[in-house]
């Protein structure tokens, strides 16, 4: 008996492998791969460099002049210095730290100390990091817009971070949890 035509057809289709479309392979991936090009996000990491003071350091007499500490508290803000004590307190409005009321108090420090560059932020334990954050963006840099581009300018870029002194009930500082001496404290 003779197949048909369209059966015999078939059998020799069945035979032959099949067969990789490249060229319609290679045009998906090239529409593809500048599709994703085009759309893809790129973003620049910021490495911030933080001075912290080595383990072992011995008590050395500071030189005269501003040494600005901003302690970080739970209810606010406190820039002061080392050797004077508190200069000025930012009270959390709403839940929400001063931020614009320290960068401005800062403005007008560095004016008067132009030459000084470092700062010490002093943390509770419990301070989120988001805090710690734009805390120390604000100590660092001032941004101010002009027309449509942010201009940086310079504040207090050498930071080190430490430990808030714990402030007991009757509102005396003392040392704190890890055996620290308190920032006003000197050695004897």
């Amino acid at each position: 008996m003779r197949r048909s035509q369209s059966v015999r057809r078939m059998l020799r289709h069945q035979r032959r492998p099949s067969e990789l479309q490249l060229v319609s392979m290679i045009d998906i991936f090239t529409v593809l791969v500048t599709f994703l090009l085009m759309t893809a996000v790129f973003s620049r990491t910021v490495i911030l460099e933080l001075k912290l003071p080595p383990a072992n350091t011995e008590f050395k007499e500071p030189p005269p002049g501003l040494q600005l500490e901003i302690t970080v508290r739970n209810d606010s803000l406190q820039v002061g210095d080392r050797n004077s004590g508190p200069l000025k307190t930012f009270a959390s409005k709403d839940g929400a730290y001063d931020l614009d009321g320290l960068s401005q108090y800062l403005q007008q420090v560095k004016a008067r100390f132009p030459e000084k560059t470092e700062a010490t932020i002093l943390l509770e334990p419990q301070t989120p990091y988001d805090t710690v954050v734009q805390v120390m963006d604000r100590i660092r840099v001032l941004e101010v817009n002009a027309g449509l581009n942010v201009v940086q300018y310079e504040l207090f870029p050498d930071i080190s971070i430490g430990d808030a002194p714990i402030v007991a009930q009757n509102g005396a500082a003392s040392a704190p949890a890890n055996g620290a001496a308190p920032a006003g404290a000197a050695k004897r």
